[in-house]
C-alpha cells in the first residue's frame, strides 16, 4: 500500500467501522458514536470539579473493554471514547474556573486569574467563549504538530536504534519523569523504582515466579489497572475524604448572582485580538508537551507570563482580560495533543492521559504504541498504521465536534461546579470500585485496590509523586525485554549498554538531567505546577 492508500484506509476505518445503528439506510459507525459519548462525557466530567480527564478515562477503560471486548474491531471505538474524554475535558475544565473561582485542576488555577474576575463584571460569557476559542485553537494546533512529527520521529528510531538504544532511552524517559515531576528527582527515583519493583512481581521471561513469597496470592502478579487505578484514582479519594473531614466550614450562604452583561459575543475583531497570544501560547504548550512528565501546568504558567510580556491593553493581567483566558487556555490545552507524540512513536506515555491509551491499546491488542505503528512496506499491510491513521481521524473529528458544539455544551455544564464534594466523593469511589471489578471479575482484586489506595495515599502524604510509579510499572516490561534482547545479541557482555555511542549518550544524559534538577532553584516555587506534580 502507498502512503496516501494507508491514509484514506484510517479514515474509512473510523467512519465505516462497524455500525451501531442505521439511519435511512445509511449506517452509523461505532467509533464515531463513542467519540461523540467520550467527548461529551469529558465536557461535563471537565465541569465538574474532582472529575478531570483521567478520572474519566481510568473509570472508562475497564467499562469498556467489558462492553467491547479485545477482538481488533473494538480498538478504535475504544480509543475514540477515552480521545473524546481527553477533548472534552481539557475544554469543560475551565467551567468552574470562570464561573465559581474553583479551577477543576491545577493549571485552571491561572483560568481563574482573569476569568472569575470577568465574571464579576457580568462578562461570563465572554471569558467562557474566549477560553473556547483559545482551548480548541491550541488543541487543534498541537494535533497537526503530532500528525506530522511522530511518523517522522518513529521512522528515525526504528532506523537508528537498537536493543541496547532503546533499553537506554527508556531508562532516560524515566529519569527525565522522575526529575521532573514532583519536588525532587531523588522522590521521582523512589517512586520509579518503586513502580519496577512491584511490576517484576510474578512477570518477565523466568520460568519460576519472582518475589511471590511462596503465596499463591502473587502467583499471577500485580493486576496492571488495579494497581494504576488505586494509585492514582483511590489515594486521590482517601486524601480527599480526609482534607473533607477536616474542614470546618462557618456557614453555607450562597454567593450572589452577578448581573451578566447583554454583550457576551466574541466578534471576529476580537478573535483576530487574541489570535497572537493563542499562537505563542500553543507554540509553547505542544513544546512542553512533547517532553515527558511535564504536564499542562507549566505549559499554563509559561504561556501565561508569555502573555503578560506581550499585553498592551488598558485591563492589565488578573484584573479580568481575555488575553489572559486566552494564553492559559491555549497554552495546556495544546499539551494533549503533543503528549501522544512520545506515545506514538516511542510507546512512552509522557502523562496520565497517556497512560490509558497505552493501556486499552496493550489490554486490546493489536496496536503497540511505538516505532513498528509506523514501518511501511509496499510488500505487506501494517495493520497498526491503519489503526494509527483512524486514531488520527478521531481526533480531528473531535476536534470538528468542539469547534461546532463544544462551546455551547461547555456554557451549558456551569451547574455541574456546584456539585458538593459529600456527593461526588462516594459517586467517584464507587465509580472506581466498579471498574476495577468489571475488568478483574475476582474479590482479590479489591485487596490489590485498597493495598495500592493505602500505597498511593502514602506517596501524597510523603510527598512522592505518583506519575513516576505509574509511567515505570508500565514500561518495566519493555525495559526487561529491551535489556534480555540487548544482553544476548552482545554475547552476554554485562557492559553491553555502555558499547554503543546512542545508547551511552542517553545513560549521560539521564544523570545529567537528575543532577540538573537536583540544584537549588531549579524546582518551580509556583503553587499551581507544585499541585499538579504532587498529584502526579
Amino acid at each position: 500500500m502507498e502512503p496516501l492508500q494507508y491514509v484514506w484506509a484510517g479514515v474509512m476505518a473510523f467512519f465505516n467501522g462497524p455500525e451501531a445503528f442505521a439511519v435511512f439506510g445509511i449506517g452509523m459507525s461505532i467509533s464515531v458514536l463513542m467519540v461523540v459519548a467520550g467527548f461529551l462525557v469529558g465536557i461535563v466530567g471537565g465541569a465538574t470539579p474532582g472529575l478531570a480527564g483521567p478520572f474519566l478515562m481510568a473509570v472508562s477503560l475497564p467499562i469498556l473493554l467489558s462492553i467491547f471486548g479485545f477482538t481488533p474491531e473494538a480498538l478504535l471505538p475504544v480509543l475514540g471514547f477515552l480521545v473524546g474524554v481527553m477533548k472534552g475535558s481539557t475544554v469543560g475544565g475551565s467551567v468552574p474556573a470562570i464561573l465559581f473561582n474553583t479551577p477543576g485542576t491545577p493549571d485552571a488555577m491561572l483560568t481563574t486569574l482573569d476569568g472569575y474576575p470577568m465574571a464579576q463584571k457580568g462578562q461570563a460569557g465572554k471569558a467562557l467563549r474566549t477560553a473556547h476559542f483559545a482551548s480548541v485553537s491550541g488543541d487543534t494546533f498541537s494535533d497537526i504538530v503530532l500528525f506530522t512529527c511522530a511518523p517522522f520521529l518513529a521512522i528515525v528510531v526504528e532506523a537508528y536504534l537498537g536493543f541496547n538504544e532503546k533499553a537506554a532511552l527508556i531508562i532516560l524517559s524515566l529519569s527525565f519523569v522522575a526529575a521532573v515531576v514532583g519536588q525532587s528527582p531523588m522522590k521521582g527515583l523512589i517512586a520509579a523504582f518503586l513502580g519496577l519493583f512491584i511490576a517484576s512481581i510474578a512477570s518477565g521471561q523466568d520460568n519460576y515466579p519472582r518475589l511471590t513469597m511462596g503465596t499463591d496470592f502473587l502467583q499471577s502478579g500485580v493486576p496492571l489497572i488495579t494497581a494504576i487505578l488505586g494509585v492514582l484514582i483511590l489515594g486521590e479519594v482517601l486524601v480527599a475524604f480526609e482534607d473533607m473531614f477536616r474542614e470546618r466550614r462557618a456557614s453555607g450562604v450562597a454567593t450572589p448572582e452577578v448581573p451578566q452583561s447583554t454583550d457576551n459575543g466574541l466578534s471576529l475583531a476580537e478573535r483576530r485580538k487574541l489570535m497572537p497570544f493563542v499562537g505563542v501560547s500553543a507554540v509553547v504548550g505542544t513544546v512542553i508537551g512533547a517532553l515527558p512528565g511535564i504536564g499542562s501546568t507549566l505549559a499554563a504558567t509559561l504561556g501565561y507570563a508569555m502573555g503578560e510580556k506581550m499585553h498592551k491593553g488598558p485591563v492589565p493581567f488578573g484584573k479580568g482580560t481575555p488575553e489572559g483566558i486566552a494564553s492559559t487556555e491555549a497554552a495546556n490545552s495544546s499539551v494533549s495533543g503533543a503528549n501522544l507524540i512520545p506515545v506514538l512513536s516511542l510507546g512512552i506515555p509522557g502523562n496520565v492521559g497517556a497512560v490509558f491509551l497505552i493501556l486499552a491499546a496493550e489490554s486490546i491488542g493489536g496496536f503497540n504504541p511505538g516505532p513498528s505503528v509506523f514501518r511501511f512496506t509496499t510488500a505487506e499491510v501494517n495493520p497498526e498504521l491503519i489503526i494509527a491513521f483512524g486514531l488520527f481521524t478521531a481526533m480531528m473529528f473531535a476536534n470538528i465536534l468542539n469547534w461546532i458544539i463544544g462551546g455551547h455544551i461547555m456554557r451549558a455544564c456551569g451547574i455541574m461546579a456546584r456539585v458538593p464534594k459529600q456527593v461526588l466523593l462516594p459517586m467517584v469511589l464507587l465509580l472506581t470500585l466498579t471498574a476495577i471489578y468489571v475488568q478483574e471479575t475476582d474479590f482479590k482484586a479489591f485487596y490489590f485496590a485498597f493495598a495500592f489506595a493505602i500505597l498511593g495515599y502514602l506517596m501524597r502524604k510523603l510527598r512522592i509523586p505518583a506519575l513516576p510509579f505509574v509511567i515505570a510499572f508500565i514500561l518495566a516490561g519493555n525495559l526487561e525485554s529491551a535489556v534480555r534482547q540487548a544482553f544476548a545479541v552482545s554475547g552476554a557482555d554485562p557492559f553491553f549498554l555502555f558499547k554503543s555511542p546512542l545508547s551511552l549518550l542517553f545513560l549521560l544524559l539521564s544523570v545529567v538531567v537528575v543532577i540538573f534538577f537536583s540544584r537549588p532553584g531549579k524546582r518551580s516555587a509556583n503553587p499551581a505546577v507544585e499541585a499538579e506534580r504532587n498529584a502526579g
